[in-house]
């Protein structure tokens, strides 16, 4: 038996308009009870919801993706050791924002 009885689920943070929250709270308590795990059952069906119907728009990216970084890229003065760099402290910076923030 399992220490913690969620060991294969993950977390996502994301800071959402306070009315949103509130209604969100609101009519998951609703539909699934005023008990403990009903915000996570809403949570996942949004979110499975949410997948489901960007997965059926047939999102495509046009054209050549090398061409779109090259095109990011080229005004960065920078070599790639250096843009390696760069890009782990922005995600860092990204990651902790969400967890100290």
């Amino acid at each position: 038996m399992a220490l913690w009885p969620y060991a294969s689920v993950n977390v996502i943070r994301a800071k959402i308009n306070k009315e949103l929250e509130r209604k969100f709270r609101e009519l998951a308590m609703k539909k699934f009870g005023y008990t403990k795990g009903s915000l996570q059952k809403a949570a996942e069906e949004a979110i499975a919801r949410w997948v489901a119907w960007v997965e059926s728009e047939n999102l495509e990216f046009e054209g050549d993706p090398i061409e779109a970084i090259d095109g990011i890229l080229a005004d960065l003065d920078a070599d790639s050791v250096e843009l390696q760099h760069k890009a782990r402290e922005l995600w860092a910076s990204k990651v902790l924002e969400g967890v100290l923030g």
